[in-house]
């Protein structure tokens, strides 16, 4: 089991980008996935969770709602998230898991499997 977190970069302030979290050597669309994001001193966050494919629901935090999008491509084994308007308080190296079940938040913790992480940095 693998995931490949990839699609991060420097962004400038309202603009936008996209990261893919592929995964490897399971069926992705079975299982629910996380992404999450940890910035120099601060803890990690969840940032956004989306439940198996059958059931398809979503969670984000407060401070990404109506700016992040988690979506899946199953043929792809690969799920995403897009980041419209970044502020530059969206800075922080982004993780996806998984091997846990989606429970309404993104808590992260107990995830078994964890991308290597990928930088993002929101600047002008």
């Amino acid at each position: 089991v693998q995931l490949q977190a990839s699609g991060g970069g420097l962004v400038q302030p309202g603009g936008s980008l996209r990261l893919s979290c592929a995964a490897s050597g399971f069926t992705l669309r079975y299982y629910a996935i996380g992404w999450f994001r940890q910035a120099p001193g601060k803890e990690r966050e969840g940032v956004s969770c989306i439940s198996s494919s059958d059931d398809g629901s979503t969670y984000y935090v407060d401070s990404v709602k109506g700016r992040f999008a988690v979506s899946r491509d199953n043929a792809k084994n690969t799920v995403y998230l897009q980041m419209n308007s970044p502020k530059p308080e969206d800075t922080a190296v982004y993780y996806c898991a998984t091997g846990r079940e989606y429970g309404g938040s993104c808590p992260p913790v107990n995830w078994r499997y964890w991308g290597q992480g990928t930088q993002v940095t929101v600047s002008s």
